[in-house]
């Protein structure tokens, strides 16, 4: 069996990115370009993958450091086949090489692996598309015969071959040995003063070599990206394919155009997604699902008949079935809602379990803790898990009511079917079938007046001065009088 060899190309300066990151690294749906190659490359199962960098290579390197690759410079960039000449040392003549593209992210494994069987030892193998609009892109060129003769770049076509629409996609697949015999002899005697990779067509066709053409499931497999522009219509085609796949699965979608998928998505069937849903990494939906609107889902795993309300946030949880989540609730990461539990609005549970059928369901924070089933946490209740220089955990077992305004400090356990009185402080281990509380005794003030602001003594302050005022002039005028009568 014929060893494979795959080739990326990722050295290009990406300029009209006009970003400090290289272009291949630029994302989509969450994730570089290039990783999208890799990861549909990877179940070829190919020999060697080796990557030709360029600008800012440390940066690509450093980013796939996960992948078994072999790197390769192109220090001169001056052309796509003088990309590939660079790979030559590192492939073996016996192989058949494959040559992608990073800043293509959506050619997928079936259309690659199609390409590689359908191509022989012998052939040259050539992935082309037809498109309404290929102006910019290289045309395919066939003889009297509807056989291809070679590639035209769109700068070096004539008039009559620019109306051409079909295109190369840059994808060729074919034997080592040919490209250490071609590559040597491509010239650049073009526009640009560059060495065509698209050349070895002309040179397969003088050399009798059979090309086989293949072609894409879809067009939007060969879509590239040169610009923010181009990327963002990427994103839109990414999404659009990954919504569709989403509903085949028997998913309803309220607005496809509102839904955003960065990461793997797999569902069963009836579930409904609401608007404006984000979904992160890896996402798993059980039947007969409700995601609301403006949720967002990080590794999150559900079971069936799981409702997510509006404006929740949930990461790296595993949530069973017939769970009730939000709305306004986050759940963060290492947490375990069990089924049939009730997590209400403006509820944080952070790296907790929460057991069979408890509830938490308004206005309660409960982080690092083991609560039980069929426990009930009133609304405002929190657990004082961070003492200011550690995480402890709090211990709450079955049937444990806790009313409302409650703090927990941790390190602390509530014993199977204890109650915690509202407003309580609770430092020590709660007891099993008892009642705990901690609260201030009450007192009453009797003839307490409550203090009045301004506004509320204006008018008594007001009648005051009148009737101070008023006393002045009295006093005043009897001192006139009496003034007159020692006078006389």
């Amino acid at each position: 069996m014929t060893q494979l060899s795959v080739v990326i190309l990722a050295g290009g300066d990406g300029t009209r990115m006009n970003s400090k990151y290289p272009k291949v690294l630029q994302k989509l749906g969450n994730k570089a370009m290039i990783k999208h190659v890799l990861d549909s490359v990877l179940s070829l199962k190919a020999k060697e993958i080796i990557v030709v960098h360029g600008h800012l290579g440390d940066q690509v390197q450093a980013a796939l450091s996960d992948y078994k690759i072999t790197w390769v410079e192109q220090k001169e960039r001056l052309g796509t086949g003088h990309a590939v000449m660079q790979a030559l040392p590192y492939l073996k003549s016996d192989h058949q090489v494959l040559i992608l593209y990073g800043d293509v992210p959506l050619i997928t494994a079936e259309t690659l692996r199609h390409l590689v069987d359908t191509t022989g030892k012998g052939q040259l193998g050539l992935l082309t598309a037809m498109v309404d609009n290929p102006v910019g892109l290289g045309r395919i060129v066939r003889d009297e015969y509807h056989q291809v003769s070679r590639i035209v770049e769109e700068k070096d076509a004539t008039d009559l071959e620019k109306q051409i629409s079909e295109i190369n996609t840059g994808i060729y697949c074919l034997n080592a040995a040919y490209l250490k015999q071609w590559l040597p002899k491509l010239k650049n005697n073009n526009k640009q003063k560059e060495y065509y990779l698209t050349d070895i067509v002309a040179l397969a066709k003088q050399n009798h070599v059979n090309i086989n053409v293949s072609e894409p499931r879809s067009v939007r497999e060969i879509l590239g990206a040169n610009s923010r522009l181009e990327l963002a219509k990427l994103e839109s085609a990414y999404q659009q394919w990954q919504v569709e796949n989403l509903m085949k699965s028997g998913v309803t979608v309220s607005d496809p155009a509102r839904l955003d998928i960065r990461g793997k998505v797999s569902a069963k069937r009836d579930c409904h997604v609401d608007i404006n849903v984000i979904f992160e990494g890896e996402v798993t939906l059980g039947e007969d699902c409700y995601i609301g609107p403006n949720v967002i889902l990080k590794d999150v795993s559900l079971g069936d008949g799981v409702e997510i309300l509006a404006h929740s946030i949930i990461e790296n949880t595993i949530v069973h079935q017939e769970v009730v989540i939000g709305p306004f609730a986050r759940i963060r990461p290492e947490s375990i809602i069990q089924a049939g539990a009730r997590i209400g609005n403006f509820v944080e549970i952070k790296k907790s379990l929460i057991g069979e059928g408890s509830k938490i369901n308004h206005l309660s924070y409960i982080g690092d803790t083991e609560l039980g089933e069929r426990v009930n946490i009133g609304a405002g209740t929190i657990t004082c898990n961070y003492d200011g220089a550690k995480k402890h955990k709090t211990i709450i077992e079955n049937d444990v009511f806790v009313g409302s305004n409650s703090s927990l400090i941790a390190p602390v356990t509530l014993g199977n079917g204890a109650t915690i009185g509202a407003g309580s402080v609770i430092t020590k281990d709660a007891p099993a079938g008892a009642l705990s509380l901690s609260r201030v005794k009450q007192e009453t003030v009797k003839n307490w007046s409550r203090p009045k602001n301004r506004s509320e003594n204006s008018e008594e302050t007001k009648a005051k001065t009148k009737a101070k005022t008023k006393a002045k002039a009295k006093t005043k005028a009897k001192t006139k009088a009496k003034a007159k009568e020692s006078m006389v």
